[in-house]
């Protein structure tokens, strides 16, 4: 019987964290553990798609997405913005 793979592992434990810290009370809204764990998600993607199936690592990406809904939704904004799309202000 093999053990978990480390990415796996990884990646779990990078879910379980970003979901305890957005229950934890937060003076900045979170802002600044979002930077944080998307410093830190990063590079965990690129290693949950070199070493795993690629299904598990879109898997990843879409709970990722899930758990940091806010600063994707803001990044997509800006993007949209930066191409010159219209862009609704409101929320």
């Amino acid at each position: 019987m093999s053990g978990f793979d480390p990415a796996i592992l990884a990646a779990c434990l990078w879910l379980v964290v970003a979901n305890v810290i957005g229950m934890l009370p937060s003076k900045d809204h979170h802002w600044g553990a979002a930077r944080w764990l998307i410093g830190a998600l990063v590079p965990l993607l690129a290693w949950v798609f070199w070493s795993e199936p690629w299904w598990l690592g879109l898997a990843l990406l879409a709970a990722a997405a899930s758990t940091l809904r806010w600063p994707v939704y803001f990044g997509w904004r800006w993007v949209r913005r930066r191409l010159g799309m219209k862009v609704s202000d409101t929320v």
